[in-house]
């Protein structure tokens, strides 16, 4: 059989491993909980394609050596359906497998779950495509997060806003808050980056997740004449926001959707209608880092197009994992922990440091659908594209 990653798919197991079938003994076996189906599938299945290339192109260049052996990497991977509870029960499940750490899924809400099991269990836990912070402030030693978090985002802010010219910025703004932790988190975020960025928060409306219906605050933001739209909805709320603005006769000037927009489904429903709307996914295929070439060529020969935004982070776990596992020398937890914690290098990410609480120093940017895809706008330095600004109405995209 060629070498490389085979995926059998059992039940809810996706078992992922090297050349032929192998034993926990000859393997290194690393557990992963992803939403696969539900809210988040969308953005779980960029997590899945991440992990899956990274462990194939390490795997086929040998493994990693863990004292002095080399050793393929076996993914255990498991689908949570985008719910907290079963991101629970599996990570118990894989705990009973005897992995040797924890790989994450997708949403703040899933990652904050899995926090307090990779803690109880004393089993690292690398994660990606969550900003909440909150869960970093809780004393957690094995989770860490090579992805910007809620105070990050708000730091982009003044200059993102900057690099548009003085009298044409955004001066308003709408923040439409999900009824969340994180939700609350982000909003604090954005309103304590208006002075310094510029602007003033005209509107700060809550609205509950899986809501149908976003007239309310539409209507409200339109009357406040806000400029500008910061949110953090999950793909199909933001989609319906997006549908229900245009319905409604309302176009900001600028949108800054978290989430939302990050997997390609978002153009494909809304066509150029999601046009002009800014993410913030934590990565771009466009950065220029090692590795990334060959990443966004396996990924064009798997899924048919250059690396997702999150397939870059999830990738960046996994070479994290690998580094971690060589300098520990030793597949014990607690060896692998400190070993992350000192991670210093250079990912498909950029380079990569953890602070104490586990947050993620790396680089920021901030991309824009524009004609249907997405392009790198910040930093200007590596930009694919120019901010595309004032966004004009939707009938005129």
């Amino acid at each position: 059989m060629k070498r490389g990653v085979r995926s059998v798919l059992i039940g809810l197991t996706i078992l992922t491993a090297a050349g032929p079938a192998v034993t926990s003994a000859q393997t290194v076996k690393v557990g992963a909980v992803v939403p696969l189906t539900g809210r988040y599938g969308a953005g779980g299945a960029q997590v899945r394609a991440g992990y899956e290339i990274a462990i194939e192109q390490i795997n086929a260049a040998g493994g990693v050596t863990v004292g002095g052996k080399k050793l393929p990497l076996e993914l255990v991977l498991l689908d949570d359906e985008s719910d907290a509870t079963k991101t629970v029960s599996r990570l118990e499940t894989l705990a009973a497998q005897n992995v040797v750490a924890y790989l994450g899924g997708f949403g703040s809400d899933l990652h904050a779950a899995a926090a307090s099991v990779s803690e109880k269990n004393k089993t690292p836990y690398l994660g990606v495509a969550f900003a909440l912070n909150k869960v970093h402030q809780q004393g957690f030693r094995y989770l860490f997060s090579p992805f910007w978090k809620s105070p990050d985002i708000g730091r982009v802010m003044p200059g993102l806003l900057s690099s548009i010219p003085a009298a044409e910025r955004v001066k308003t703004v709408a923040i439409f808050q999900e009824k969340t932790d994180w939700g609350s988190e982000m909003a604090a975020a954005w309103v304590e980056a208006a002075k310094p960025a510029g602007y003033q928060v005209v509107l700060q409306g809550e609205y509950a997740p899986g809501a149908k219906d976003f007239s309310d605050l539409i209507l409200r933001a339109k009357a406040a004449d806000a400029d500008a739209v910061f949110a953090l909805p999950t793909p199909p709320d933001g989609m319906t926001m997006i549908k229900q603005m245009k319905e409604l006769g309302y176009a900001p000037k600028f949108t800054l959707f978290i989430r939302a927009p990050d997997p390609p489904i978002w153009s494909k429903n809304l066509g150029k209608d999601g046009d002009y709307v800014l993410l913030a996914p934590g990565w771009h295929n466009a950065v220029k880092a090692a590795g990334v070439k060959e990443l966004n060529d396996a990924h064009q020969k798997k899924i048919g197009r250059p690396a997702d935004p999150i397939a870059g982070p999830a990738y960046a776990c996994v070479q994290i994992l690998a580094a971690a596992l060589t300098r520990a020398g030793a597949l014990d937890r607690d060896k692998v922990r400190d070993a992350i914690a000192a991670t210093d290098m250079t990912t498909v990410i950029g380079p990569v440091k953890f602070r104490p609480d586990g947050t993620g120093i790396i680089q920021s940017v901030v991309l824009q659908w524009i004609n249907g895809k997405q392009e790198l706008v910040w930093p200007q330095e590596s930009a694919t594209a120019p901010l595309a600004y004032p966004a004009p109405p939707f009938a005129k995209r």
